[in-house]
């Protein structure tokens, strides 16, 4: 019987990269043969589990073909030199890529209940992801797979790999805009992590929801009539939040009856001018909470994420929530970087046939600094304030003149500093923003306009150590300071 992987395939890809992909399964069958996994299947199972999400996700055929190869040389007899051979060189190093991250994930400390992940964990993944992206996102979809099938591990092992899953791996779906494998992925872990909490919530949510969507299918209809006579192309449909999104949600605000947006409404239309036609609509229909307006497509999240959110009060005073946006936006909203991939786009890596690192999205960028910092902690360097960089909430600075930078939540003006150039970090005599003179020691707002005033005879000082806070701009300033013998 054909591979529904191989069947999934044909619909994506052309008939030359299906005949690759089917020679990775046939490879890697034989190479797993005999090998079960804890549910008692073939091991065969989860590696073409992990391809078919990919193909899902419509990442390039090298890296679906990865997907089936990815535990091979870390669980078989083959080697990185047979996979180069028969496969090329990208696949080999993709394969190679997330062998490294297996290794490096084996040696990992017990994340502690209350961190969000040893800076020991972060250095590991990072240096072993090397640089090509991708290989995170084939270990997200090798996490997902195997969150699947929690259920036939020890309750230590479901808690661990529950953990890591919610403090490491959801947070990096997050960070690549991946918005529904990151809920996917903490849905799936919660349940194991707390599953009392999940119980209890997940009974609440059924109640909630059952009422909300009674309620909910007249406003829907009322705005479809609307959004028709106003001529607009849409589909409309329901979004729940996700359990592990609520209960988050529930310890800052306290209770379910401060949640208006426990289930929305989604409306996708064709263009951005669409996007804004819509949201005129809705405010002729209902009074809209302007507090709650939220404009993601003219400012959008650091990750990449576009949308139009409002709320509104309807006559019947039911609070509802909208989302609103293009298709080319939903596209991304639903699969982040991996949209980026698609088999019959422009491959985004540099030497591509040469397995050279992904060029990636300028909202993105930041991924390219982590990677430069990581490769440093190979030759002893310093892991502070990796936490820093892969885990706060991102925000958006100017320049004056218009260009966008992109900076963990929290950062100083030196940081901003260092990321523009080592050279303006070095120095650099002050900061200006929005206008004001502003103090190294001051952290930087989404949206601020950001200018650094250099002196040539400024130099850094080893006081400036306490005045950064990305690892970035620590590793830049540490290296000035080595080279001017400060201390």
């Amino acid at each position: 019987m054909e591979s529904p992987l191989l069947d999934l395939a044909r619909q994506y890809y052309q008939p030359e990269e299906v005949a690759l992909l089917k020679t990775a399964v046939e490879f890697a069958t034989r190479a797993h043969e005999g090998q079960l996994r804890a549910s008692g299947e073939p091991y065969i199972v989860h590696p073409l589990g992990v391809a078919h999400t990919l193909a899902e996700w419509k990442m390039d055929i090298d890296t679906v073909v990865t997907g089936v190869l990815h535990d091979t040389v870390e669980d078989t007899d083959a080697t990185v030199e047979q996979i180069e051979a028969i496969f090329g060189t990208n696949v080999a190093h993709l394969v190679d890529g997330v062998t490294k991250v297996n290794k490096a994930r084996s040696g990992m400390k017990d994340i502690d209940e209350y961190l969000p992940t040893t800076r020991d964990n972060l250095s590991k993944l990072l240096i072993a992801v090397g640089d090509d992206v991708r290989v995170i996102i084939i270990k997200l979809a090798d996490r997902l797979h195997n969150l699947h099938t929690l259920e036939f591990l020890s309750p230590e092992k479901q808690k661990k790999i529950a953990r890591e899953s919610l403090q490491v791996f959801a947070p990096m779906a997050d960070r690549l805009g991946m918005f529904r494998v990151r809920m996917q992925i903490e849905d799936l872990a919660f349940r194991y992590d707390k599953p009392d909490e999940y119980r209890k919530l997940n009974k609440i949510m059924k109640d909630r929801l059952a009422k909300s969507h009674r309620r909910l299918l007249s406003v829907q209809k009322e705005t479809e009539d609307a959004m028709h006579k106003a001529g607009i192309e849409f589909t409309m449909s329901g979004r729940v939040k996700s359990i592990y999104s609520v209960y988050k949600k529930l310890r800052k605000v306290g209770g379910l009856d401060e949640l208006f947006d426990l289930i929305a409404l989604r409306v996708i239309v064709e263009n951005k001018e669409d996007c804004y036609r819509v949201l005129g609509v809705l405010h002729s229909l209902y009074q809209p909470l302007l507090d709650r307006i939220k404009d993601y497509i003219a400012v959008p999240k650091p990750n990449g994420y576009q949308s139009l959110h409002t709320t509104v009060i309807t006559p019947s005073k039911q609070i509802v929530e909208f989302q609103i946006r293009s298709r080319s936006m939903h596209e991304y909203a639903e699969r982040g970087l991996a949209a980026s991939f698609h088999y019959n786009e422009q491959k985004l890596s540099k030497n591509y046939e040469r397995g050279g690192a992904s060029i990636l999205p300028a909202h993105l960028s930041w991924i390219n600094e982590l990677q430069e910092v990581a490769s440093n902690l190979q030759k002893g360097g310093s892991v502070e304030d990796l936490s820093l960089d892969l885990f706060a909430d991102r925000i958006f600075v100017y320049s004056p003149k218009g260009d966008i930078y992109n900076l963990p939540e929290g950062s100083l003006p030196l940081d901003f500093a260092y990321l523009v150039h080592s050279d303006i970090g070095q120095h650099a005599y002050g900061a200006i923003v929005n206008g004001k003179p502003q103090s190294f020691d001051k952290p930087l707002l989404n949206g601020d306009i950001v200018e650094i005033v250099t002196k040539k005879s400024s130099q850094p000082k080893a006081s400036w150590l306490k005045l950064v806070k990305t690892a970035h701009s620590r590793a830049k300033l540490k290296a000035q300071l080595n080279k001017l013998d400060v201390s």
